[in-house]
């Protein structure tokens, strides 16, 4: 070949290639903007990009559409008039799928003709309107983002200051010193069930979310103080929202990885309707990895899940909405049938955990003339734990220890109504309706040699009822006051409570914002509590606890924020919780107390006549992302305590102390946004929770831990320190966005105490240890 076709021909290639490289991959930005309250479409919003001369105005249903956007990291300004503006920043624009936004905006208050009020520019700021303290909200790109979070609500949220998990091996969070049993879970307006896989009974968190990330909207995490809507929680509340699926267009995501196979599916149901269906499912990969040798799990772990939301709107009968959640999840361990092998008494026991949870629910809003909205859910859940643990004899014969089957069905009827006044005055009124029946059986064997005995075997029903009545007031650009009531009331034992709730929020100015808050909460005892079984002086069976009443908690938050610009702000939260009613042991020697209970049932008899009180100092320093850098740091000192039925104080078993977390992420994006680098990290030192001390010669004795409760959580156990890394790659393609991610949990490998027990075999007390690193590869493509 001659020179000069050579040099023509590498020319050509280069020119191609070049132009290959430097094609602009772009997509569509589209999305609806609705009143805050009423949730109305806005008319004639204007629309525009700040990264780029682009633009758009809603037309008559609120809908807007941008095409042809680079793709990259945007910002966007909406305003309309009457309205705040709203100003979105560090919106993600890739080229597997269109970026579909729900904007609500807030009305500005008016003086006759006058508008006095200034453009807000938020982050973070609660979805929920009524919520002005010790609240957030997050998004679904917080749970694929921050190192660690693994797409779970929960361990996304351990990033936030006063959170702390429970232990490494579940995603239980720990509020502010109170115990995860405290934490209400909220969907689409409705109280739902322990949405986590391998949950036990009476918990609120599990080995993993059964939840998809996919189908998550930006939702609220509130830590105290709560508005008159949430009841029944003591601790916090997860108000999660399920985004709708692509009404314009069918988009597709596949994602396989370590904790399982993953598809969803989203679209419209038809050209000229404005209808969508969302859809995901979950087949986990664990069994197949331990099977393998890859993971040492130590036992056989399976789950699979299956969610969607399916939006239907009408022309005039308002808006329909079918969505649901289901997982099932077990765990099976065989003990070795060679004595050769046992080198415990551990080795010798076999068990088997099943956890099965599954909601249904339907929505319906409409608006009630031009000053009301209507919305009504119906939902149907249902859950199961289950588990028994056998013991192999000498024979290799199974000796049945335990056994456990907690069945609860529930259908619940929730209606709210949100009002407008005026510009100024915002009213919010609702009720909530649940029938619940249950099919509780526990028994157990004291020791190998005994007889089983009955704890629990009862098949009841029972209903609970919830209203609430909120108003917030807006008296100037500067000051929004809000009071409340929430009334929860028990058939099962006809126990009733009023709860106040009242919170003030001052803008001093655009730097600073001062907020105080305050709160009469309860929370109803764990279903299995009221039905334990015991036996009177004269040998007869009775339910000890049917008659306990709610455990109650007063909150007072005081919190103050400083924003040094748009993009960092210093915030400080003061709180003190004042707990009382919690049921305690009858017997003075017993300390036992609800406030340090995190999973399953106590079977032992109960009065409400023990107390508690948390109080602390949360500390946070957080840059929001911008230039694709972003950071946290925080720091809670707190105390948490309890009085037990012998008068006396103790620690809670919660009572850490100290939280210090720092949480950061830096991306790397090409110039041509083709390619985009993460890495994430997060560092935790926090003071161990409290123990007590094991009564070696009684458990000698009695061939089980004894503890000596007279020194309930004396002891703390070592300090918690952990560090996790995430890094990612993605890849924008001219029809798809591919992302491979590497989580390192625990990355420095530390191995946490978790507790203390006694070992027969070495006839001592040693620490029992949590997980070491564990390394979570995901790939996920969409389309």
């Amino acid at each position: 070949m001659k020179s000069y076709q050579r040099f023509f021909l590498t020319y050509l290639l280069l020119l191609i290639f070049g132009s290959a490289q430097a094609q602009t991959l772009v997509q569509t930005i589209r999305g609806t903007v609705t009143d805050k309250i009423l949730q109305k479409p806005i008319p004639g919003a204007t629309i525009r990009l700040l990264t780029v001369t682009m633009g758009d105005q809603t037309d008559e249903q609120g809908m807007f559409s941008i095409q042809g956007v680079p793709v990259g990291v945007h910002a966007i300004v909406v305003s309309a008039l009457g309205y705040k503006e709203v100003t979105l920043n560090n919106l993600t624009l890739n080229s597997g799928k269109e970026l579909v936004l729900q904007v609500t905006m807030e009305e500005k208050i008016i003086e006759g003709k006058e508008v006095v009020i200034k453009t807000a520019k938020k982050k973070n700021v609660p979805i929920n309107d009524m919520s002005l303290i010790s609240a957030r909200s997050f998004s679904v790109e917080e749970t694929q983002k921050y190192a660690a979070a693994v797409n779970d609500p929960s361990r996304m949220a351990s990033n936030y200051p006063g959170v702390m998990m429970a232990d490494d091996g579940n995603n239980q969070i720990v509020i502010r010193g109170n115990s995860p049993s405290g934490l209400l879970w909220r969907m689409e307006g409705v109280d739902i069930p322990n949405p986590n896989h391998f949950a036990s009974a009476g918990s609120s968190g599990g080995g993993i979310s059964i939840i998809s990330s996919q189908l998550l909207s930006n939702s609220d995490f509130v830590t105290g103080a709560f508005s008159s809507e949430y009841g029944n929680a003591l601790s916090g509340v997860f108000d999660l929202k399920l985004r709708k699926g692509n009404n314009k267009k069918r988009e597709y995501s596949l994602q396989a990885g370590v904790l399982g196979l993953n598809a969803a599916a989203e679209g419209p149901f038809a050209s000229n309707y404005k209808g969508s269906y969302l859809i995901n499912y979950r087949y986990s990969t664990l069994s197949v990895l331990s099977k393998s040798g890859i993971l040492d799990m130590g036992a056989v772990t399976n789950f699979q899940d299956l969610s969607y939301n399916i939006f239907l709107p009408t022309k005039s009968m308002g808006t329909f909405t079918l969505f649901s959640f289901g997982g099932l999840s077990d765990q099976n361990y065989d003990a070795k049938k060679d004595s050769s092998t046992w080198k415990n008494y551990g080795d010798r026991y076999s068990s088997k955990f099943i956890s099965n949870t599954g909601l249904w629910g339907a929505t319906h809003s409409i608006h009630l003339g031009s000053s009301n909205l209507l919305k009504t859910c119906i939902a149907f859940s249902k859950t199961r734990n289950a588990y028994h643990v056998d013991y192999t004899l000498n024979d290799y014969n199974n000796q049945r220890l335990y056994e456990q089957d907690f069945q609860t069905q529930k259908i619940t009827l929730s209606s709210s109504l949100n009002h407008r006044v005026n510009s100024r005055w915002n009213v919010r009124t609702g009720v909530i309706g649940n029938a619940i029946w249950f099919d509780f059986f526990e028994k157990y064997r004291p020791k190998v040699d005994d007889a089983m005995k009955t704890s629990i075997n009862t098949k009841a029903q029972t209903q609970s009822v919830q209203a609430y009545l909120q108003t917030q007031y807006r008296m100037n650009d500067k000051l929004t006051a809000q009071v409340g009531l929430h009334a929860l009331s028990l058939l099962l034992n006809n126990s009733f409570s009023v709860e106040p709730r009242a919170a003030l929020r001052y803008e001093m100015n655009e730097k600073q914002v001062f907020s105080l808050g305050y709160g009469l909460h309860s929370q109803l005892q764990g279903w299995g509590i009221y039905f334990a079984n015991a036996t009177d002086s004269f040998g007869q069976a009775t339910m000890p606890n049917r008659n306990l009443g709610f455990s109650k908690a007063h909150h007072i938050v005081f919190s103050q924020q400083y924003s040094f610009h748009k993009d960092l702000k210093l915030k400080t939260e003061f709180y003190y919780q004042h707990l009382f009613n919690i049921p305690v042991s009858t017997f003075d020697t017993n300390t036992m107390s609800a406030i340090n209970l995190q999973n399953d049932y106590v079977r032992d008899p109960m009065v409400n006549k023990g107390k508690g009180r948390n109080y602390g100092l949360e500390i946070s320093l957080e840059k929001y992302l911008s230039k694709q850098f972003y950071y946290m740091a925080s720091a809670s000192l707190y105390t948490a305590k309890y009085t037990a039925s012998n008068g006396k104080e103790y620690n809670s078993k919660f009572n850490g102390g100290q939280i210090y977390n720092l949480i950061a992420g830096k991306e790397f994006s090409s110039k041509n946004q083709r390619r985009t680098f993460g890495l994430n990290v997060k560092m935790l030192y926090a003071g161990g929770y409290r123990t007590t001390p094991v009564n070696v010669d009684e458990s000698l004795k009695q061939e089980t831990t004894v503890y000596y409760m007279q020194q309930s959580f004396t002891e703390q156990l070592p300090a918690y320190y952990r560090g996790d890394i995430r890094i990612s790659m993605k890849w924008n393609r001219k029809r798809f966005t591919s992302t491979l991610s590497l989580d390192l949990q625990n990355a420095t490998n530390r191995k946490n105490v978790y507790d203390r027990m006694y070992d027969f075999s070495t006839k001592s007390v040693k620490y029992v240890y949590q997980t070491g690193i564990i390394p979570i590869l995901n790939y996920k493509i969409e389309w």
